[in-house]
């Protein structure tokens, strides 16, 4: 088998986490109110699925009823929880997803990916920037909202993501890495996506949903069965997730509280 695909100790990629964007009129200078952000609240429905999934999952790692380790269950709980907040623009997604780094992190370097053990670092200083950001980073440090990725920045992703996956390739083959190539890939991409979701453009919701494409064929040809069945559960997550926040995007263009139009689109459509 080629070093360049993962071996079957493999976990899953953490997901990224940030907060939700905010919508409506906005006072220049004031203060962001945080019981007034869109999002902010979830339905007893949604709390009650999240704490019977992880119940469950918790459950059936202490029984042995699957051979997933603790550190693994916890990672799948708190990656799974800090997508759907990112879905639903809830602020409380950044701690969960800086506890899902943490988790990540150890269960990255037993398995040696060192990339992705090392991108949670890297995500931890994107949560505390993304955080802020997304409460004060608007027009005189108040709230921000979604936008689209404008030209330029999309260029400069673009250009810097090959040189940057080539180079981390490389390392990763000298330190014996597992799974050289598509660890530096995902790496890459996955840390542009966290920078656009930390941004607020709308557009990161098309570099995860790459992101799980190339993973899910990936982990069902290493027989990570379940691990391929999270990151579709994901992949649906992010359809749901680009789906609200275009809608809300739209609605905000529609009223006159959007960003000017310089993304890479200028789709109006409902």
């Amino acid at each position: 088998m080629s070093n360049d695909s993962h071996d079957n100790n493999s976990p899953l990629t953490a997901r990224p986490q940030s907060a939700g964007p905010l919508h409506g009129s906005q006072r220049h200078g004031a203060e962001p109110q945080l019981s007034k952000l869109p999002g902010v609240k979830l339905r007893v429905s949604e709390l009650a699925i999240m704490f019977l999934v992880s119940a469950v999952m918790s459950l059936a790692t202490a029984l042995q009823w699957w051979s997933i380790g603790t550190t693994e269950t916890l990672g799948f709980i708190t990656g799974g929880i800090c997508v759907w907040l990112v879905v639903r623009e809830h602020l409380w997604n950044w701690p969960v997803g800086i506890a899902s780094n943490v988790v990540f992190f150890i269960l990255f370097t037993q398995s040696r990916l060192y990339a992705d053990a090392g991108m949670q670092l890297i995500y931890l200083a994107l949560a505390v920037y993304g955080w802020w950001n997304w409460v004060y980073g608007g027009e005189r440090r108040t709230q921000l909202i979604i936008s689209r990725v404008p030209w330029l920045e999309a260029v400069v992703l673009l250009l810097l993501a090959v040189p940057l996956t080539i180079g981390l390739r490389a390392v990763l083959i000298a330190v014996n890495g597992a799974a050289p190539f598509w660890d530096a890939l995902t790496t890459v991409m996955s840390l542009i996506a966290q920078f656009l979701l930390c941004r607020k453009r709308l557009e990161h919701w098309y570099v995860w949903m790459a992101v799980d494409v190339i993973y899910i064929p990936l982990y069902i040809s290493r027989e990570l069965s379940l691990t391929a069945v999270l990151y579709s559960v994901f992949l649906v997550m992010c359809i749901i997730g680009f789906t609200q926040w275009r809608r809300q995007w739209l609605a905000a263009q529609r009223s006159g509280h959007g960003p000017p139009q310089d993304g890479l689109s200028q789709d109006q459509s409902p």
